[in-house]
């Protein structure tokens, strides 16, 4: 796919964001390849492979790892539409102020409240997934209280280093980019050159899991495996104004962060299906937390407890990841007046240049979830089951938003652009994340209602109550804040680029 590069280089970062009607307030101290660790680290093929591991392999047996293929060129599509749009709009708050742009304020109102609880959800569930690392090396016994105090920790800890600025963000960013890549490249392919229990054509082996019927609705069910897999890009979009250069570079570090996330997963998931010493028993669901003991019979005691260390740091840097991309998601909308609070949620300290009191909040609500966790376990899956879809949904209202501009006339006038394919990219994203989102939403079959349909309710939840203080306290008419001017900003760039060279 050739790309088609407008000649923009002579309008600023300033000037750009003049041209939208913002002033530049940030330090733009975050390089490419830091932004790029952002969204891998958020991404974070080591948390979604560890976590998914066995549901899949006892869902979909060893196919499953051909999702991580099939989602990963569905959402590179996806990411395509997101960079031709952060090319033109290259300001912080990803989604929400790209909808507002591209459709209206309602419009994006809605898509920023589905998708910052989305975000919000799952730092939580990454925090306490990433508890059971630390436990683990600490000799630490796992319990409901032992898991609070370590997840709130991890909350804690990540909050502080945001404090700090977008150098140390970027800093502690890339070295949890390289935790990532030992934790899942580095052991992926140790595992697989020197551990192989098992032939390559295992992989296209059910082993029985269809039972008697056949093999499609299972290895349907086995989706999730990559659909948790590859979000997170879209947070190297969230922190724009403190990139140099972002409309040329953001769109770049999104795709790295699709193709380096699908590779890494690929080798680490491959690794541990071939190492695995009693894959049947994984199969059959009879080993529900099988890669401590693929780990330790691979790489010995010693070794797998310096995979848990690695672990842990990218548990970390996920956490630091996320509440960057959500705060900075926060302060977009409150500095359009938009939600309840704009006025102190849209403070940026003066030292720092980072939104302190957008960051507390990203904080504080992940920590009191995590104590409704505490008080019943059974809420992390819930939680953690609507995160996913909500992201998705978000995602879609963009590609959506994308493409009726489109329609009216809009041509990308950022430097990264699709030309002519644009078109046929968005429709193809489009029709990809309406399979996605089915497929997130079929109900279970387990028998139990609620268990069953949890991941309708919970977006139901959300999207009623958003809807209702929508209508209700009608924040759309708060704001002042430009809204579906997609093709006059694109001519106002293109005016604005030949009248400075």
């Amino acid at each position: 796919m050739s790309l088609e590069q407008q000649p923009r280089e002579a309008i600023t970062d300033q000037e750009h964001l003049s041209v939208l009607g913002y002033e530049d307030s940030f330090n733009r101290s975050m390089s490419l390849w830091a932004n790029f660790a952002l969204g891998f680290t958020y991404l974070s093929p080591l948390v979604g492979v560890y976590s998914l591991f066995a549901l899949a392999l006892s869902v979909g047996g060893p196919p499953s790892i051909w999702w991580i293929i099939i989602v990963g060129a569905g959402q590179l599509l996806v990411s395509l539409v997101f960079g031709e749009v952060v090319s033109q709009y290259p300001i912080h708050g990803g989604i929400y102020p790209w909808t507002r742009r591209l459709w209206g304020r309602r419009y994006a109102w809605m898509a920023a409240w589905v998708y910052i609880w989305a975000m919000i959800v799952t730092i939580t569930a990454v925090a306490e997934f990433g508890s059971g690392f630390a436990a683990s090396l600490f000799g630490i016994e796992a319990n409901p209280t032992s898991t609070l105090l370590i997840t709130l920790a991890f909350l804690v800890v990540a909050l502080l280093i945001n404090f700090t600025g977008t150098k140390s963000l970027a800093r502690v960013a890339r070295i949890g980019l390289a935790a990532e890549l030992v934790g899942v490249i580095g052991v992926g392919l140790y595992l697989l050159i020197f551990q192989r229990h098992q032939e390559f054509s295992v992989f296209f082996d059910t082993m029985g899991v269809e039972g008697d019927g056949s093999y499609g609705p299972a290895f349907l069910g086995a989706a999730l495996a990559g659909l948790f897999l590859f979000y997170g890009f879209e947070a190297c979009g969230d922190v724009a104004e403190e990139v140099e250069n972002p409309a040329k570079r953001i769109p770049v570090a999104m795709i790295m962060t699709i193709l380096v996330g699908g590779v890494s997963a690929l080798f680490a998931f491959g690794g541990y299906v071939l190492a695995a010493p009693d894959l049947a028993s994984i199969v059959a669901g009879e080993d529900a937390d099988p890669i401590p003991g693929i780990l330790e019979a691979s790489l010995g005691v010693v070794g797998a407890k310096v995979f848990l260390v690695i672990a842990i740091t990218a548990f970390l840097s996920c956490v630091l990841s996320l509440q960057a991309a959500a705060s900075r998601l926060l302060f977009s909308f409150a500095r359009d007046g938009m939600i309840p609070g704009h006025a102190w949620l849209s403070k940026v300290s003066a030292g720092a240049k980072v939104p302190t009191n957008a960051l507390i909040v990203a904080c504080t609500i992940p920590a009191l979830i995590a104590v409704l966790v505490w008080i019943n376990a059974d809420l992390l899956v819930p939680v953690t089951s609507f995160a996913v879809l909500g992201i998705y949904v978000a995602f879609q209202m963009v590609v959506l938003a994308a493409l009726r501009q489109r329609f009216k006339g809009w041509k990308p006038a950022g430097p990264f652009s699709l030309g002519a394919l644009g078109f046929v990219v968005n429709i193809v994203a489009l029709a990809y994340g309406i399979f996605a989102m089915v497929l997130l939403a079929t109900p279970g079959t387990s028998g139990d209602f609620f268990t069953d349909y949890v991941v309708i309710i919970g977006l139901g939840v959300v999207l009623v109550t958003g809807l209702l203080y929508l209508f209700i306290a009608r924040p759309d008419r708060k704001s002042t804040a430009p809204a579906g001017d997609a093709v006059e900003v694109a001519e106002r760039l293109r005016t604005h680029s030949s009248a400075v060279r």
